[in-house]
């Protein structure tokens, strides 16, 4: 007669412990995903940095321990002194003269002048690009992609149309680095309110994380008395 119960405490008890080990990785999951990525980027920027010093020069020959990230540090150091000597007077010097060698080189030159003009755009101050998320019916009516503005149309394709167009940039999924170029009129973009984080981690996920509406809620008004109804006469 005891057997059911204890079969009912059972599998009470395994479905407590199956709940315990989702929500385990739940939890761990995402930190141990996060750390691991880190450690190789920091680990690969490391040893292409480290392969490139002569030993004389490496920190590591003479450190007695491995300090992991130091080439990253390194690199941003770099970028930073770069950046510096390049803002005065000599380094726009320096930079014209580059200039002017890369673009008189057959194949290296439309390579270069392309390469230059998307890092200005994408890291220009008062740059657009890549900062507002957009619905758009594609690829036919009644069908909704999410996209990326990534500037206003200019141009020759401008000039052949005779609507407004935008760029819009289509990414895809789970890898939103690829992906393909639209010209949308503007009347047909639909403009989110979404940050332009939310929208990665919406193709990312392939519509598993879905970001909260920018729509406010609104609140149940609370139940009053029920009204009373009056006699008929």
């Amino acid at each position: 007669m005891a057997e059911g119960p204890l079969k009912s405490a059972g599998f009470g008890l395994w479905a407590r412990l199956r709940t315990y080990f989702f929500a385990g990785i739940l939890i761990t999951a995402p930190v141990s995903l996060t750390i691991y990525l880190a450690w190789l980027f920091i680990s690969f920027v490391d040893e292409q940095v480290f392969s490139l010093l002569p030993p004389e020069y490496n920190p590591e020959a003479y450190m007695p321990f491995f300090i992991p990230g130091l080439g990253l540090l390194l690199v941003l150091v770099g970028l930073t002194l770069i950046g510096a000597l390049t803002a005065g007077f000599l380094g726009r010097v320096t930079r014209q003269m580059f200039d002017a060698i890369l673009n008189r080189l057959p194949v290296i030159r439309s390579l270069y002048s392309a390469i230059n003009q998307i890092m200005e755009t994408v890291l220009a101050n008062k740059s657009t690009a890549f900062r507002e998320c957009v619905l758009i019916e594609y690829p036919r009516r009644g069908i909704w992609t999410l996209g990326f503005i990534t500037g206003t149309t200019k141009g020759e394709v401008q000039d052949l149309t005779e609507d407004t167009l935008i760029n819009v940039f289509v990414p895809t999924t789970p890898n939103p680095t690829s992906g393909f170029l639209l010209f949308v009129p503007e009347q047909d973009v639909v403009r989110l309110k979404m940050p332009i984080e939310d929208g990665l981690k919406l193709v990312i996920s392939g519509g598993m994380v879905t970001p909260p509406s920018a729509k406010p809620q609104l609140e149940a008004a609370p139940a009053g008395p029920p009204a009373t109804q009056m006699p008929e006469a």
